[in-house]
């Protein structure tokens, strides 16, 4: 599969979209949102630009990106209330997806979003200019030093594409039955995946670092796990549980065993080890903070499984509809949510979360 092709979020804004099924993904990044806060504070100090370039890189269709793009809006403007010799007169918001993303949604919301940003501001309000920016980011983007500050939230985990290394010559998958890492995967697996994330992660770092200005800053939120294994408490097991619930499909005679076995997620979680080693191979920027972070549950039983299935099928819908069709859709995730429900009955699931802030220097 292309994933440049293929991959988006579900558009929209109906039940099953991702602007609708993304609340776990903004609780999260409301968590750390004192470290973006603090970066943008500590970089516009620094560089003080009239005009300030920022990218959110993976924006997606919901509404996460503009509660982002607002905060800094906001943090910026608070400064040059405060200290009047630093005054930025323009903002440069690029909000970037892979061309399949629904931009049209983020679109639809930016006069609301503009209106919001003037409310209660007397005469020079600086001009704010949004644009979506349709492209893969594992590769260059945006000119030389053009951009201060970068966000992605949510997005690094996903690979450019499935790793090749994952079939044998005669394109039959190596890790059957899994779409993910799991206990019972060779360890060709494992490694073809790591491959990939260090290809992927290495070209982003180095674009990155071309296009931001000297002293310009990243913010960076990821999934990740805690340790070595692969195989443990978090993430992995939401991915093995959308295996178990393909199972069930194949149990039914709904879907053919060879197409499960044919599908595996373009995902990685790294450890804190290899994103520091990663990063350390990059000499233009600087690992300014690397924290980890679990998100707690606000609910429990039934109501917070669905939720969690839900949003899987908001990422996970372009994928599974290209290569098992639309039809299998409600039944997978209704499977999804019940063995998720059982699973967390015997011992809570806690995916781990890295943030990240880069300097260029």
């Amino acid at each position: 599969m292309d994933v440049e092709k293929i991959f988006h979020m579900s558009e929209g804004v109906g039940k099953t979209s991702y602007a609708k099924n993304s609340s776990l993904q903004k609780k999260a990044s409301d968590r750390v949102k004192h470290i973006i806060i603090q970066t943008i504070e500590e970089l516009y100090i620094e560089t003080s630009p009239k005009s300030f370039g920022i990218a959110d890189l993976g924006c997606s269709s919901g509404p996460n990106t503009l509660s982002i793009i607002k905060d800094i809006y906001q943090t910026i403007q608070g400064i040059s209330h405060k200290i009047k010799k630093y005054h930025c007169s323009e903002f440069r918001v690029y909000l970037n997806d892979l061309p399949t993303n629904d931009f049209n949604s983020i679109f639809k919301a930016l006069p609301e979003f503009h209106l919001l940003l003037r409310e209660d501001k007397k005469n020079g309000v600086p001009s704010i200019f949004m644009g979506g920016y349709p492209g893969s980011f594992y590769g260059r983007l945006f000119p030389n030093s053009y951009l201060h500050f970068v966000h992605s939230s949510y997005c690094l985990h996903w690979l450019s594409r499935v790793p090749s290394a994952l079939y044998d010559e005669q394109g039959r998958s190596l890790n059957k039955g899994c779409v993910y890492i799991s206990e019972s995967s060779p360890k060709v697996v494992p490694q073809a995946y790591f491959k990939q994330f260090q290809e992927d992660f290495s070209l982003f770092l180095r674009s990155r670092s071309e296009e931001l200005v000297e002293s310009g800053r990243m913010v960076l939120l990821f999934l990740g796990r805690r340790g070595k294994e692969h195989a443990d408490r978090g993430i992995s097991v939401l991915w093995e549980i959308l295996s178990r619930s393909f199972a069930i499909l194949v149990s039914q005679g709904k879907v053919e065993q060879e197409k499960v076995d044919s599908y595996e997620v373009h995902f990685y979680a790294p450890s804190r080890e290899e994103i520091e080693d990663e990063v350390s191979k990059e000499e233009l920027l600087k690992l300014e903070k690397l924290e980890m972070c679990e998100i707690e549950k606000s609910e429990q039983g039934m109501d917070y499984s669905t939720k969690v299935a839900m949003a899987i099928r908001a990422i996970q819908e372009s994928m599974i509809s290209n290569h098992f069709g639309e039809r299998i859709l409600d039944s997978l995730f209704e499977n999804y949510a019940r063995l998720l429900q059982m699973e967390m009955a015997k011992e809570d699931i806690r995916p781990t979360t890295f943030v990240l802030v880069l300097r260029k220097i």
